[in-house]
This record gives C-alpha cells, sequence and structure tokens, in this order.
C-alpha cells in the first residue's frame, strides 16, 4: 500500500504538478484552524477550457499514482471551474474570468495579506 502522504506533502505535489503543467496565479491558502472541509485550499487558472480540464486531469493522475488517493471531481466536462476534493487539500482550477468573478481568494485570505487584493 502507498503512503497516502501529509497533507502538507499532498499540497507541496499539487503545487509542483500545477507549476509544471504551466497553470497560472497559484495560490496556497492555509485552511487549518478555520475550517473543517481540508487543511488547505488552492486556487489557480488555466487559460482557456481545454486547459482547465487538462490540468484537472494530470492532477488527479498525479495524486493517484503518487499517493494512491482518488480525488473527487467537479465541473471538468465544462472547463470554466473544476474543484478537484483531495481530502487534505481543496484545488480551484478556473477560467480567469470565472476566477474574477467568484473571487474566492478574497473570502479565504486574511485581510492584508498581499494575495487580498488580487
Amino acid at each position: 500500500m502507498r503512503d497516502v502522504g501529509t497533507s502538507e506533502e499532498v499540497l507541496d505535489a499539487i503545487v509542483k504538478s500545477l507549476t509544471s503543467d504551466k497553470a497560472e496565479d497559484i495560490v496556497q491558502i492555509d485552511l487549518r484552524g478555520r475550517s473543517e472541509i481540508a487543511d488547505y485550499m488552492v486556487i489557480c487558472s488555466g487559460r482557456s477550457t481545454r486547459q482547465v480540464s487538462s490540468l484537472a486531469e494530470k492532477l488527479t493522475d498525479h495524486i493517484k499514482q503518487t499517493f494512491g488517493r482518488i480525488s473527487k471531481i467537479e465541473g471538468k466536462s465544462q472547463g470554466d471551474w473544476v474543484l478537484l476534493d483531495t481530502g487534505d487539500v481543496v484545488v480551484h482550477i478556473f477560467r480567469p474570468e470565472v476566477r474574477e468573478f467568484y473571487q474566492l481568494e478574497k473570502m479565504w485570505l486574511p485581510a492584508g495579506s498581499k494575495d487580498a487584493d488580487l
């Protein structure tokens, strides 16, 4: 059986995978002590519906191969906003216009943080 990894190891693998696959504007948000849904949230953008879906598919495969975790995935067929739930880390992959509309960072980042003014 594979090591399922700590939440920090999974977070690191997710950010590295998204970076190597050319995701844009990757933001990590620490949810520990603030939410019971996950330890971390990652928000990033893809330039098109095709790239958003591709990023989600590659990331899901990477997490499965590395940690043996099956990620829950929503929205991949539309490619506007894909949600991946790996258990400890929730990942949102947006097209830029959709990300701007929902502004999840503003809801979750602490006031005054450098990323809060996106």
